[in-house]
C-alpha cells in the first residue's frame, strides 16, 4: 500500500513538474509576445456594398477571412478582394477609410495563433510565426494564451493611425507579466513590427520598461525603410508567387499608408543617391513627390509627409536588443528604367545587399543604438537567409532558443 501511495506522488509530481515545465528551469522564463510585420496579421471582413466590381463578387457576407484567404487570389475574384482590401484616402483629415459597405477587424488579439497563421485553416501557405511558435510550445513547453500570446493589428494603416495598438499592446504586455508570475515579456517582432515596437517602446518610461520588459528580439526589422516600397509603388508585388500579376495586386498594396511609412529614411539615405534611374532624370530622396506624380500615385508623397516623422525619431528603445537579420540576399537598391522606358514601364532591378526585401543599411539600423543606451545590444547577420525564412530557420529558431533558456 505504501509503495503504491509512493508511486501516485511521483505520478503526481510528473504531472505538475510537466504543467510548469515552462517556468522553472533554475529561473522562471520569459513570456512571449509575438509582433507582426507588414501582411503578418489575420484580417476579417464583413460586406454590405451596394456597388461591387464584378458580378461574381458578393455584396453581403458575415465576417470572413480575407487575409489570407488563397480563393480570394484567383482571376477575377481577385478584383473582389482588391476592393474590398484597399483604402480610401481622405487629404482633409490625413486618414484612410475602407470601401464603403466594408468593415475590416484584426481577429485574434492576444492568441498567436492568429499571427502563427495567416489562414485560419492553417494551410502551409498561410503559416507565419508557426514554426517559432510551435518551437516555444514543443520544444520549450510554452503554453499559447498564457506564456505565449500574439499582437496583431492591420498592417495596412501606419503608426499615426494605429494608436490603439500601442495602448492595447501595453496593457498586454502587462497582463501577460502578471499572469506569468510577474516575468518580464520578450518581444519578438518580425520585420514593420520592428519599428512599430520600437514607437512603442518609446512612448513608455524606462521606469515601466525595466518592470515588463526582459529583451527585444528582432527578425529582419525594417529600421530605416527600403528600397523595395518604392518599387511596389512604381510596379506592385507578386507577394513571392509567379502565378499573381503585380499590376494587379498593385491596386491594393499603393493605398496602404504603412507602405510610405517604410520608404527609406533620411537617416540612412543621402539625398544625392539615385533610387530611380531614367533617361531623362534621376530620382532621389529629394525628388520623391516629383516620382509619385509621375507613376500617378500622388498618395505616396502625402503617406510619406503623414508618417516621416516616426522615421526621424530613431531614439534608442531602453531595452536588452537582440538584432537578427539575413544578409547577402539580393536586394532591390535602384530601379533602372532603360533608354526609351518611361516609369510608365517596368524597370530593371539593381541589386545589392540585404535579405531580399529589407537593405542591409536598414536591417543594420539597431547598430546605431550602441553606446546610446546602457541596456546590450546584440547584433548578428545571417548570410543568405532572406526576409521570411528567418522566421523558420533552424540556426534562428536555436538562436531565440537560446535566449529563452535559462540555465539552471
Amino acid at each position: 500500500m505504501r509503495i503504491i501511495i509512493i508511486n501516485i506522488v511521483i505520478f503526481l509530481c510528473i504531472i505538475i513538474d510537466s504543467a510548469t515545465s515552462w517556468r522553472f528551469k533554475g529561473k522562471e522564463r520569459s513570456p512571449v509576445i509575438l509582433i507582426p510585420g507588414d501582411g503578418g496579421s489575420q484580417v476579417e471582413a464583413k460586406l454590405n456594398k451596394t456597388i461591387v466590381p464584378h458580378y461574381l463578387c458578393e455584396k453581403t457576407s458575415d465576417y470572413f477571412n480575407i487575409w489570407l484567404n488563397l480563393e480570394l487570389l484567383v482571376p477575377i475574384i481577385i478584383d473582389c478582394f482588391i476592393d474590398n482590401m484597399k483604402l480610401i484616402y481622405h487629404n482633409d483629415t490625413r486618414t484612410t477609410t475602407n470601401t464603403p459597405g466594408v468593415d475590416i477587424r484584426i481577429p485574434g488579439w492576444g492568441d498567436p495563433l492568429s499571427v502563427e497563421y495567416l489562414d485560419p485553416s492553417k494551410a502551409s501557405p498561410g503559416s507565419y510565426f508557426k514554426d517559432i511558435g510551435n518551437m516555444l510550445v514543443n520544444d520549450m513547453g510554452y503554453v499559447r494564451n498564457l506564456s505565449l500570446r500574439g499582437a496583431p493589428y492591420d498592417f495596412r494603416k501606419a503608426p499615426n493611425e494605429n494608436e490603439e495598438f500601442f495602448v492595447k499592446l501595453k496593457t498586454l504586455v502587462e497582463e501577460t507579466y502578471v499572469m506569468n508570475n510577474k516575468q518580464p515579456v520578450t518581444l519578438i517582432a518580425h520585420s514593420m513590427g520592428g519599428p512599430m515596437t520600437l514607437i512603442f517602446l518609446q512612448r513608455q518610461s524606462q521606469k515601466w520598461k525595466d518592470l515588463f520588459i526582459n529583451s527585444l528580439v528582432t527578425l529582419g526589422a525594417v529600421w530605416g525603410g527600403s528600397v523595395k516600397a518604392l518599387k511596389v509603388f512604381a510596379i506592385g508585388d507578386n507577394l513571392g508567387a509567379y502565378v499573381l500579376r503585380e499590376s494587379i495586386l498593385k491596386d491594393q498594396q499603393i493605398t496602404s499608408p504603412s507602405l510610405g511609412w517604410l520608404l527609406p529614411s533620411k537617416l540612412f539615405w543621402k539625398n544625392n543617391e539615385i533610387l530611380v534611374q531614367t533617361q531623362s532624370k534621376n530620382y532621389t530622396l529629394l525628388d520623391l513627390e516629383q516620382f509619385f506624380n509621375d507613376i500617378n500615385v500622388p498618395n505616396g508623397w502625402e503617406f510619406r509627409k503623414d508618417t516621416e516623422k516616426y522615421q526621424e525619431d530613431f531614439t534608442a528603445p531602453g531595452v536588452e536588443v537582440h538584432c537578427l537579420h539575413g544578409a547577402k540576399v539580393g536586394t532591390v537598391e535602384r530601379l533602372y528604367y532603360k533608354p526609351g522606358v518611361t516609369v510608365d514601364g517596368y524597370p530593371l532591378l539593381i541589386l545589392g545587399d540585404g535579405d531580399g526585401t529589407v537593405n542591409l543599411r536598414s536591417l543594420e539600423g539597431c547598430l546605431h543604438w550602441q553606446g546610446k543606451q546602457k541596456q546590450k545590444i546584440y547584433h548578428q547577420p545571417f548570410s543568405g537567409v532572406d526576409h521570411m525564412e528567418i522566421l523558420r530557420n533552424a540556426t534562428i529558431l536555436d538562436y531565440i532558443k537560446t535566449i529563452l533558456t535559462v540555465a539552471t
